[in-house]
């Protein structure tokens, strides 16, 4: 029988917060221009007019190809497509809240285009392979078989600045619903008119 590829091994390492992400809250998202996986490119600071949830996440795993060694010995790395799903499953409940959700990973456009079909995502996979985001807003970062790859980190930006951040992200499968919880707190929810 086939592994569920959304299913989490149970012995996972759990990321310690390091700093790593406290000097993001008030920072302005950057306009950079990204491949979506919607096609063309996006600008960040343009999705972030309103309210953006953009999740940033290590590398999401191609079927059929291994993840690098020693993958599940670092915390916080293993969970991409278990995290990609909770934001799939709990996208119309976003969008309610008045938030566009966007995905991004160092991978290449292909790799980020191959990961959106197969999941069916209904919000656009951002490439960064040059790591233009990390290098604006000094993103954590880690290496991994002899590529730097970002950190398990969400962002919630309104009007263009950073309101929030929940980093580590543990588990990666309940962040949409930590996302939801938080957006739909007192004062925070933009509903769609």
């Amino acid at each position: 029988m086939a592994r569920d590829p959304s299913a989490l091994p149970s012995n996972l390492p759990v990321p310690e917060d390091d700093g790593a992400a406290d000097h993001l809250v008030g920072m302005r998202v950057p306009a950079l221009q990204l491949p979506a996986t919607v096609g063309g490119e996006r600008d960040l600071a343009e999705l972030a007019t309103g309210t953006l949830v953009l999740y940033i996440y290590p590398k999401t795993g191609v079927p059929g190809v291994p993840l690098p060694d020693g993958w599940d010995a670092i915390p916080g790395a293993r969970g991409c497509t278990p995290q990609a799903c909770g934001f799939r499953d709990h996208h119309a409940e976003l969008t309610a809240l008045g938030a566009t959700v966007a995905g991004l990973s160092a991978q290449t456009p292909a790799e980020q285009a191959e990961a959106g079909e197969r999941l069916h995502l209904p919000f656009p996979l951002l490439a960064d392979p040059a790591r233009h985001l990390g290098s604006a807003l000094s993103l954590p970062t880690f290496d991994s078989g002899g590529t730097t790859l970002y950190r398990r980190l969400t962002l919630v930006a309104r009007a263009g600045r950073i309101e929030t951040t929940f980093y580590p992200v543990f588990p990666p499968d309940a962040n949409a619903e930590e996302v939801v919880a938080w957006l739909s707190g007192p004062g925070r929810a933009i509903p769609i008119r």
